[in-house]
């Protein structure tokens, strides 16, 4: 969560959010999702990496698709997929104007 000079990284807070909301309504989806524990587990190193420090956006990407490929198809899910996408999306816009 800490940029540069201690300062909380308002993308890395921001994928925090998204990826706390994502889980907490992935948990409470009552479907059988076959790839449930494949999304869980992404979400999860999504977590670890907002919390340590500016992760590296290849990574942030692969783990996306893992989560998209899981869960991107139950639609009541897509607004908080979104938001993690967004988020993600933060630390690629920064790179191309810094």
């Amino acid at each position: 969560m800490r940029g540069f000079g201690g300062d909380e990284d308002p993308r890395a807070m921001e994928l925090l959010r998204a990826v706390g909301r994502l889980r907490r309504e992935l948990a409470a989806h009552p479907a059988d999702l076959p790839d449930r524990a494949i999304a869980e587990d992404e979400l999860g190193t999504l977590d670890a990496m907002a919390r340590g420090g500016t992760p590296e956006l290849p990574r942030l990407r692969r783990s996306l698709l893992l989560v998209a490929g899981a869960v991107g198809s139950v639609s009541a899910l897509r607004p908080a997929l979104g938001a993690v996408r967004a988020a993600i999306d933060d630390f690629a816009d920064a790179g191309r104007s810094g």
